[in-house]
């Protein structure tokens, strides 16, 4: 029934209340009418409605093939019974190798609604295929109600946004308007939500086919593309679960551009479906998906803009900083180098987004330990955003913060301090009281603080932080659970440990709220949360959480990652402290396999992780194995930090300690000697380690007999 006046309402008794009249028809009447809507099939009633034509044996030879088919169809009843019918008129010819459903999908998908299998049937009720069934609705719209028709037909194959908000002439308004409803009364749009809606796969197949016939089709094309740009540029950086929400609705359609719209798309707009679309995946960790959405935003630049763009510049940083997080350092430099040569010809002299470039440059050279090139590369970056931008810009306060970050792993904690001050200053001066960025830089001051044992002055900080976070954004927002875990970790460094648990207990459930499953943050959260059962001697609670992390770490980031070092050593720091050495040992030599192969030779962490190894051959009584090791970790140590740094003492005091577990007692003197020098230089008076260095010394002496020496090795509290 199309009519309901020339149809129906002639043959209708004149008293309508003694009948019920049952009308069957694709057009919706509106709220006089009460309706039974005939939808698609469920999958699992598509699936019995397959079966029940091809027979059970024929849809279970290929089952994930059938769904896959089903779905494809949509699950409509007359493209089910159509293809249906075709597989079993066609079955021998086409099963000769058992994938009968396979090639019915692979013409499908290749043919659409023009393949045979779509035209109609007559052994099934219904005179018409799928395109001439659409058609009848299809040919009852008016000419401007099909373009705009056509128009949605280039939407990707999932819900999207059609907000109207944007139209400022009330008659086009007027025109959208009825058109939506006319779409919506013949079913060919189906409303989800308020301003979302949805083709049926078919019904968008159709579509296609007279997108290729209109003759306007590229102007429509064009329009689409600049209505997806516009929501690209909406997805920011930093981009929070929330937002995530609100803009996930639009990424299958700036997908769309991306694929297949390319020419549609000015020198100005070209890379930014490419790097919005990164930007997305890589601010929820799925680095794999953000991946070849920068890598084909940079070979489409490449290809058609001048190699000295601008946004050339922009994508090249964007995939450096992807790759420096995966660890793949080497793929990372020549784009961070290209990009900050391109910037120097495209823009002014000392333009703020060269700063940018310089600064993210210094940040892989500090991840790899080349501090010496990093340091000249934080400090021009600054000078170029004190020229460039206002004093006091918040960006100046960012590129302080991350120069006192530099100089903090160097153990130059004298000048990080004033650094990480000023930041805070001029983030107060610059951004409204409670910003995000403020927590930030007094969570990192509270962590020099940390680092130097100056705890009294760091807990506050680390308080506010937590508080102005509170307030700042959402409830479970990621980097609270960050903070969080770096106050528990304060707290277990001073053995507070029943504070210490609830808080790392509160940051790991807020990472499995705010971030997707097996984000290395998680990991990360874990591993500290193991360590702090591990102190405890709670070590059967400690391994399946070191285990976990690992299995993480593997799954979201590259093989040899240095974290995934990381994680292994600190498992076999586990079975060492448990005397499981020969579990522990294979597992730290893993760990330096990896720090060999993902970080520079003479990287702090190298000398770190042959130190722990050290640590283990000692403990066994393997001093000729240990020796080496320990002596190459001190060696990276000078090549790789600042003089008097504390991670030299430490290497030295262990080298020292075997010494004198050997009875070394010439050798082992001078290098605990030294070891206390350096601390004293390195850290503020009555640090802990500086205990333990002169505790030690101690032991020796008694060890000698030397007792009158004893009194130079008194702790001052």
């Amino acid at each position: 029934m199309t009519d309901y006046k020339s149809q129906v309402k002639p043959f209708l008794p004149p008293d309508l209340s003694r009948f019920r009249v049952l009308l069957t028809t694709r057009k919706h009447f509106g709220s006089a009418f009460r309706e039974l809507r005939l939808d698609v099939l469920k999958p699992l009633a598509a699936m019995e409605l397959l079966k029940f034509i091809l027979g059970r044996d024929r849809v279970l030879q290929e089952p994930w093939k059938a769904r896959e088919l089903l779905k494809w169809l949509g699950y409509l009843p007359l493209a089910i019974k159509l293809v249906g019918r075709y597989l079993d008129e066609y079955w021998e010819s086409l099963n000769r190798d058992n994938l009968a459903l396979t090639k019915m999908l692979q013409r499908l998908q290749r043919k659409s609604l023009e393949h045979k299998a779509m035209e109609a049937n007559e052994l099934i009720n219904y005179p018409h295929g799928v395109a001439e069934a659409i058609a009848l609705s299809w040919d009852r719209l008016d000419e401007e109600t099909q373009v705009i028709g056509l128009r949605l037909g280039l939407y990707a194959l999932a819900p999207f946004r059609l907000s109207l908000d944007g139209i400022e002439d009330d008659e086009e308004l007027e025109v959208w308007e009825i058109a939506i409803g006319d779409l919506e009364n013949l079913h060919l749009l189906k409303g989800v939500e308020s301003g979302v809606y949805s083709l049926h796969s078919l019904v968008r197949e159709f579509l296609q086919i007279k997108l290729r016939e209109y003759s306007e089709v590229d102007e429509l094309k064009r329009g689409f593309v600049v209505v997806m740009v516009e929501a690209a540029d909406k997805i920011p950086y930093d981009i929070t679960r929330e937002q995530v929400e609100e803009v996930e609705v639009d990424i299958p359609h700036i997908e769309e551009v991306a694929e297949n719209f390319t020419e549609y798309l000015s020198d100005d707009d070209l890379i930014v479906p490419f790097m919005r679309l990164g930007l997305f995946y890589e601010g929820q960790g799925f680095y794999s998906q953000a991946q070849p959405w920068l890598e084909k935003g940079k070979e489409i630049g490449e290809k058609q803009l001048d190699k000295n763009n601008a946004d050339i510049a922009t994508v090249y940083n964007s995939l450096a900083g992807l790759y420096k997080f995966q660890g793949r350092y080497s793929e990372a430099e020549p784009l961070y180098l290209e990009a900050i040569e391109i910037y120097k010809i495209a823009r002014p002299e000392n333009h703020s987004s060269l700063a940018t470039y310089l600064n993210n440059l210094a940040g892989l050279y500090e991840s790899q330990g080349r501090y010496s090139e990093a340091e000249p590369l934080y400090l021009e970056a600054i000078e170029i955003y004190k020229i460039a931008r206002p004093e006091n810009h918040s960006s100046l306060a960012t590129y302080l913060n991350n120069l006192a970050g530099l100089y903090e792993s160097q153990g130059r904690y004298s000048e990080a301090e004033p650094l990480y001050l000023e930041a805070i200053e001029i983030y107060k001066i610059a951004r409204p009281e409670n910003h995000s960025s403020l927590a930030t830089y007094l969570n990192n001051l509270a962590g020099l603080y940390e680092s130097q044992g100056r705890y009294s002055e760091a807990e506050p900080l680390y308080l506010e932080a937590i508080e102005i976070y509170k307030i700042a954004l959402p409830e479970n927002h990621s980097s609270l659970a960050t903070y969080l875990n770096n106050l528990a970790g304060l707290y277990e460094s001073q053995g507070r440990y029943s504070e210490a648990e609830p808080l790392y207990l509160e940051a790991i459930e807020i990472y499995k709220i705010a971030l997707p499953e097996n984000h290395p943050s998680l990991a990360i959260d874990l591993n500290n949360l193991a360590e702090l059962y591990s102190s405890q001697g709670r070590y059967s609670e400690a391994e399946p959480l070191y285990q976990q992390a690992i299995e993480i770490v593997k799954i979201s980031l590259p093989s040899n990652h240095p974290y995934l070092a990381t994680s292994l050593n600190n498992l076999a720091e586990l079975y060492s402290s448990q005397g499981r050495y020969s579990e522990a040992e294979p597992l730290y030599q893993q760990a330096i396999e990896i720090v060999k192969i993902s970080l520079p030779s003479n990287h702090p962490y190298l000398a770190t992780s042959l130190n722990n190894l050290a640590e283990l051959y000692s403990s066994q009584g393997r001093y000729s194995e240990a020796e080496p090791l320990y002596q190459q970790a001190i060696e990276i140590d000078k090549i790789a930090l600042p003089e008097n740094h504390s991670s030299q003492a430490r290497n030295l005091n262990n080298l020292a300690e075997l010494y004198s577990s050997q009875g070394r007692y010439s050798e082992a003197e001078p290098l605990y000697l030294q070891a206390i020098e350096i601390d004293k230089i390195a850290l503020p008076e009555n640090h802990p380690s500086q205990a333990r260095n002169l505790n030690n010394l101690a032991f020796l002496y008694r060890s000698q007999g030397r007792f009158q020496k004893l009194n130079l090795c008194t702790y001052k509290h």
